[in-house]
């Protein structure tokens, strides 16, 4: 049986099995979008985010490595997707027509792609995912000119998830309550002598266990030192007497990801690092207090580096104190529509959601995060998820 036999098997009885959406709701998303290429002047959308094409159509596959396209225009809606990612084409995508190349011949994909797009006039294109591959847009537009191609795709896309639907805030809170048992899960297993690994392990099991998907990025831990690191994670590390331990973990619903960071000590933390967390509580209440339908992000981001400011040399912040969240695919949770950061002018709209992820690092000693993922209300900014913004103490003595 080959793939378009499989195909045809599978709908017979399965086909659409495992949307994650209701049909309402992906229709009302796909009138949106192409009422947004209507205003400008697009004829069709070729997306190859996962994210966006889930979105749109409910696919979604762990395999977002291979190639994988979809055809928006205002009569149809086409699914490209490689030969062994036709099961997930069938059961989880609504679309008008699911066309599939072998998985180990490339050249399959092009002569599908110029049939299906040589009608079109104006395409938009999403050309800062890296998704859109070279050996496929360069013949492309070798073929129908580039004049035809146009790189605001994404942006029509990027407009509409950032603010979420009922639908979607329902799965980002079920994605917070399950993110909240893998964090007391592996809080509550930090002791001297064990490993980041072993806590990590006890976290994602709690997270597998309460319902979590496949993960868009697996549970962060680091203890000590290395947690001054931006960006590692656990590596067989001993935790040591007195050792801070950072967790940022984000358990994955229908795609969807509302991540948290906590910090816990191994016995019993400093009065320092006791400050640092007072720090990031304050960076906290004046992005909640700033995230007001109307304002910028950029004003949100003033309001709290005017509360980092006197430790801001001492410290390393990122820069970027929220990032959007909603549905996400491996390797990242980032939704990357939107960001809380000096200069960016985007005004906040209720029902925007970000990950405010406050780690204040200490180069070469230690690092203190603390993080809720928040809803932009018309009172301003409410969380989520449920840290209590404390450091968990797990009794025992500091080191000497």
């Amino acid at each position: 049986m080959d793939f378009h036999a499989y195909r045809h098997a599978l709908a017979n009885t399965l086909e659409g099995s495992e949307l994650p959406f209701p049909t309402d709701e992906l229709s009302l998303r796909l009138a949106r979008t192409r009422a947004l290429m209507t205003e400008a002047g697009r004829d069709a959308l070729l997306l190859t985010d996962p994210a966006d094409i889930f979105y749109l159509t409910g696919y979604h596959t762990f395999e977002v490595s291979v190639h994988t396209a979809l055809l928006v225009t205002a009569e149809r809606v086409v699914l490209q997707v490689p030969s062994i990612e036709t099961g997930p084409a069938v059961v989880t995508a609504r679309v008008d027509e699911i066309i599939g190349y072998r998985w180990e011949d490339i050249n399959e994909v092009i002569e599908p792609l110029l049939a299906l797009l040589s009608p079109c006039q104006h395409i938009g294109l999403d050309v800062y995912f890296a998704g859109l591959r070279y050996a496929i847009i360069q013949p492309l537009l070798d073929r129908l000119g580039k004049a035809r191609f146009h790189n605001d795709g994404g942006a029509l896309l990027d407009s509409q998830r950032l603010v979420k639907s009922a639908a979607e805030l329902n799965c980002l809170r079920e994605s917070a309550r399950i993110t909240a048992i893998g964090l007391r899960a592996a809080e509550a297993i930090i002791e001297p002598g064990i490993t980041d690994n072993e806590v990590a392990a006890e976290g994602s099991r709690a997270l597998l266990a309460a319902g979590s998907e496949f993960m868009s990025l697996q549970p962060i831990v680091t203890s000590g030192q290395r947690i001054s690191v931006i960006h590692v994670n656990h590596k067989r590390t001993v935790i040591e007497a007195g050792d801070p331990v950072f967790l940022e973990f984000g358990s994955a619903y229908q795609r969807y990801t509302a991540p948290m960071m906590r910090t816990a000590v191994a016995g019993r933390a400093t009065t320092q690092m006791h400050q640092v967390a007072e720090v990031c509580r304050s960076l906290y209440a004046a992005l909640k207090e700033t995230m007001h339908p109307g304002n910028t992000f950029d004003d949100a981001a003033q309001a709290a580096e005017a509360a980092l400011a006197p430790y801001a040399d001492r410290l390393f912040f990122s820069g970027v104190f929220g990032y959007s969240v909603g549905a996400q695919f491996p390797p990242s949770w980032v939704e990357g529509t939107g960001y809380i950061a000096r200069g960016l002018t985007r005004r906040f709209e209720e029902n925007m959601v970000f990950h405010l992820p406050l780690c204040l690092r200490l180069p070469g000693e230690w690092g203190i995060g603390l993080s809720d993922t928040v809803q932009v209300t018309a009172k301003g900014g409410v969380a989520i998820t449920d840290n209590d913004w404390q450091i968990n103490e797990r009794g025992g003595q500091i080191k000497p």
